[in-house]
């Protein structure tokens, strides 16, 4: 009897150590951000936030009690970043890269969050880094079109075509990016190649005003 028990115990201990098989339900950051995220894509801020914040303090735990673990940084700063806290995701990120140089995901984000501090050529350093470092990137496309969003605030209108270009070859289907891949191609006088990506992001978005405007300018 005395050896069935132990025999129990010990696959007890092995179910109760498998990934969402526990006595209780896990704190788990990345459910909680993802619930978060979802919640926000359907313009529910205020229902996400609470998320946000209980992703946030799941990974502050985890990481007060194993500071390497690497998952917990990356999911601490898209937390940080949905919440516009991004001297917060620099600071962690900075952490986490100590920890892993090359965690290309925080390199990412970090990349995102120096750009809306306006430190853009912090900014362009990250995204370059990741683009060259992680050219099959989940966020290759959205790297690019920061890199784009800086190159055309520094009126390097030609750099930001070639980035803008790549990025919507990565993905398609945003109207945002084709219209913004016409405004540099207008300010560089490639008309007939305005026209084209304004015609894109209107096809995307037909009540799209800001492209509607730039096509007539870039028809005439």
């Amino acid at each position: 009897m005395g050896g069935r028990k132990f025999f129990a115990l010990m696959i007890c201990a092995a179910l109760l150590s498998l990934p969402g098989f526990s006595q209780e339900t896990r704190p788990d950051a990345l459910r909680s951000y993802r619930i978060g995220r979802d919640l926000e894509a359907r313009d529910r801020l205020q229902d996400a936030r609470p998320y946000y914040d209980e992703a946030i303090r799941i990974c502050l735990e985890e990481i007060d009690r194993n500071a390497v673990n690497m998952d917990s940084y990356t999911v601490l700063t898209w937390a940080l970043q949905r919440q516009n806290r991004y001297a917060e995701v620099i600071e962690w990120g900075q952490r986490g890269l100590r920890v892993n140089t090359n965690d290309f995901r925080i390199i990412e984000t970090m990349g995102e969050a120096s750009f809306y501090l306006n430190q853009y050529a912090q900014s362009l350093r990250y995204m370059q880094r990741y683009v060259d470092g992680n050219p099959q990137g989940e966020r290759i496309s959205v790297a690019f079109f920061f890199i784009g969003e800086i190159y055309r605030l520094q009126q390097k209108y030609r750099h930001a075509d070639i980035a803008y270009t790549t990025a919507v070859r990565l993905e398609p289907g945003l109207a945002l990016w084709w219209y913004r891949l016409g405004t540099v191609r207008e300010s560089a006088g490639e008309y007939p190649n305005a026209v084209e990506a304004y015609e894109r992001a209107l096809l995307l978005n037909p009540n799209y005003r800001e492209a509607s405007e730039g096509l007539v300018r870039s028809r005439r």
